[in-house]
């Protein structure tokens, strides 16, 4: 954990990087990537469904906010050093596909995290998939709830489902919405889907005419894992603007994604690279690779208030194939005042 970086080992980074960004993409090759985003999407999750990201059981330890105690502690919110341990077991790491490195979600796998045993709940109706409320009139899904939590780019539900089967606050209803569309359908169809207390829908973060099924300061909590970093780099500030109007007074953006010079970074080829720190993946999704001062601006200029911004270095090994591997993830909270 924690990794402290050579000068030669972030100068060896920087001159990867510089090399795989030295050829970019043609703008109406770029254009045609922002265009059919969701198709690409959907694709994604039509071949791998819910079989390539794995729940993520370390969000309780980095995000106590998500948990059903709600008042963590002041070390717990503002922390500079992560917190999580490791199995020693790192067999399996390493598996790329299409530029998706599973790494991030195969070493969480590993962590010690207490989980309750999951209840087994009833799926929503078919004809209420993808329906979004109108809440002008107080009355929308999770209207009654005294704890509001949305996630964003839900994807097959690996964060939305531990939430829902470690909280078990009466209190608390789960937002959770995705641009794609085979996505959302994953998660409505899931048999631990649970109606009365969770809510999925198709959203585009980058639309500001698509309405959300809830009112603007309604929100305690909003969720990015690796989502951020899909968005094209100049619609990032919108979509924080947008957000950052849904929490309460005292609500919280909480963030992990990828950081500059992290492994997917250094192993893009030319040709992938569409701007700076901005690529495609050979299956046509794309990814950005933030510093903490790209993240605090964007957080800051949404009139949200700093909590934590963290970088988390991590070396990992797979003893099986001799290989070490750097990781770079920038993990984030910042407050509406």
């Amino acid at each position: 954990d924690n990794v402290e970086w050579s000068e030669e080992q972030e100068a060896n980074a920087r001159s990867k990087v510089q090399e795989n960004s030295s050829q970019l993409l043609p703008q109406d090759k770029q254009e045609e990537y922002e265009v059919n985003a969701n198709r690409y999407w959907d694709d994604f999750y039509k071949i791998h469904e819910n079989g390539f990201f794995k729940d993520r059981h370390w969000l309780f330890t980095e995000f106590p906010e998500l948990a059903s105690n709600r008042n963590p502690t002041q070390n717990e919110v503002s922390g500079y050093k992560c917190g999580y341990k490791e199995e020693s077991n790192s067999e399996g790491l390493g598996s790329c596909e299409n530029g998706h490195c599973s790494l991030e979600t195969r070493a969480e796998n590993q962590l010690n995290v207490t989980r309750s045993t999951p209840e087994f709940c009833t799926q929503q109706p078919a004809t209420q998939k993808h329906r979004e409320p109108n809440p002008g009139d107080g009355h929308y899904p999770g209207s009654s709830a005294t704890y509001r939590i949305l996630e964003v780019g839900c994807g097959a539900g690996n964060t939305v489902f531990p939430i829902l089967q470690t909280n078990n606050d009466p209190g608390l209803f789960v937002y959770c919405c995705d641009f794609s569309t085979v996505a959302v359908d994953l998660v409505q169809t899931n048999a631990e889907y649970d109606s009365s207390r969770c809510f999925a829908f198709v959203h585009d973060l980058c639309n500001d005419q698509s309405p959300f099924p809830m009112p603007e300061e309604s929100l305690d909590i909003v969720i990015l894992i690796f989502v951020l970093s899909a968005i094209l780099p100049e619609k990032m500030q919108c979509v924080v603007k947008r957000l950052s109007r849904l929490l309460k007074p005292g609500g919280m953006i909480l963030l992990r994604d990828y950081g500059r010079y992290d492994l997917a970074q250094l192993r893009f080829k030319k040709g992938q690279c569409l701007s700076d720190n901005f690529y495609v993946r050979g299956d046509g999704t794309r990814v950005y690779f933030f510093t903490q001062d790209e993240l605090d601006d964007l957080f800051r200029t949404a009139g949200l208030e700093k909590i934590q911004n963290l970088v988390d270095r991590r070396l990992q090994v797979n003893r099986g194939k001799q290989m070490t591997m750097y990781r770079v993830w920038i993990q984030c909270k910042y407050r509406r005042p």
